[in-house]
């Protein structure tokens, strides 16, 4: 269980001072990148909306629990991964894919501007995000140039068809079928967790974690991901859509296999607490210093949105 140090961290704070650090790295690369332009608003409006920055946040906390502090190459990491993310949200709401309306409050790209735009909106947040990570090393830097090319690595393999676009194809595959809960649990494996388990992974390599240490947190963003997504499944079914910023019950209308259709609600919050449990488990070799990512562990489930 959590020590009082812990349950007594203001995660709430973290999280919203994480936030507007975030926002404007995010927006100095926009403004860097990007005149005033169609597809410069309409990636602006993608990338700036009120999402919740977890993956991002999840790096820059994996980077602290190791001792690393947050340098430019972590937050460029971290920034880039977001950039990603949102591309997905960007592109996973299309017509051709799950065609939702509202995308973190706000209409979806493509309903903001039109389909096309929102494709190349989406394509030029994914190539930027690969500038970001390439850019900006300082002179001489040969172990910063190492381990900037194993995150390019790990985050590509992450975001491609080895994790986060096989994860999509699976997912639109199984809509209108019935899959079995291993099945279920490798596609969200690619889907979802790839990227927050790689976010957690980037984190530690740049903050210069043993290996010890990157193994433990391997295994906190492993069981994490996994409960976010349990989370996800419970919110689309009672979640209220006011303050999920999208839709709900789009799960049931597409016919898809998830947690609670598999597993019922109740043994899916059971379940979710179990993952919890043992993401927290993987921290103990950890001091203060990882206290918030043992706060985000708990958020993970309790969260509305």
């Amino acid at each position: 269980m959590i020590d009082e140090k812990i349950r007594n961290f203001d995660l709430k704070h973290y999280l919203s001072e994480k936030r507007r650090r975030i926002d404007e790295r995010l927006g100095s690369f926009l403004d860097c990148s990007f005149p005033e332009s169609r597809l410069g608003e309409a990636m602006r409006y993608s990338l700036m909306g009120s999402g919740k920055r977890l993956r991002p946040i999840l790096c820059l906390a994996a980077a602290e629990a190791v001792g690393g502090g947050e340098n430019d190459t972590v937050w460029r990491a971290a920034c880039a991964i977001e950039m990603i993310h949102t591309y997905s949200l960007v592109h996973d709401d299309l017509p051709a894919m799950d065609d939702d309306e509202l995308r973190r409050g706000k209409p979806t790209c493509h309903v903001r501007f039109d389909e096309a735009t929102a494709i190349l909106a989406g394509d030029a947040l994914l190539t930027l995000a690969f500038e970001v990570l390439s850019s900006g090393l300082p002179a001489g830097a040969a172990d910063d140039v190492c381990r900037r090319i194993d995150v390019i690595k790990m985050i590509a393999m992450a975001a491609g068809c080895r994790g986060m676009i096989e994860g999509q194809m699976r997912d639109m595959a199984a809509e209108g079928k019935k899959i079995d809960l291993n099945a279920l649990m490798a596609l969200h494996a690619l889907k979802t967790g790839a990227l927050i388990q790689t976010a957690v992974a980037c984190g530690a390599l740049l903050g210069g974690g043993t290996q010890a240490q990157c193994g433990a947190l391997e295994t906190y963003a492993s069981h994490i991901g996994l409960a976010f997504q349990v989370t996800d499944d419970i919110l689309n079914v009672e979640g209220d859509p006011g303050q999920m910023g999208k839709a709900v019950g789009t799960d049931v209308i597409r016919e898809k296999s998830t947690y609670p259709v598999l597993l019922g609600l109740e043994a899916s919050r059971q379940y979710a607490a179990i993952l919890v449990n043992k993401a927290l488990q993987a921290l103990e070799i950890f001091d203060n210093k990882a206290r918030p990512l043992t706060a985000i562990a708990e958020y993970v489930i309790e969260r509305k949105r």
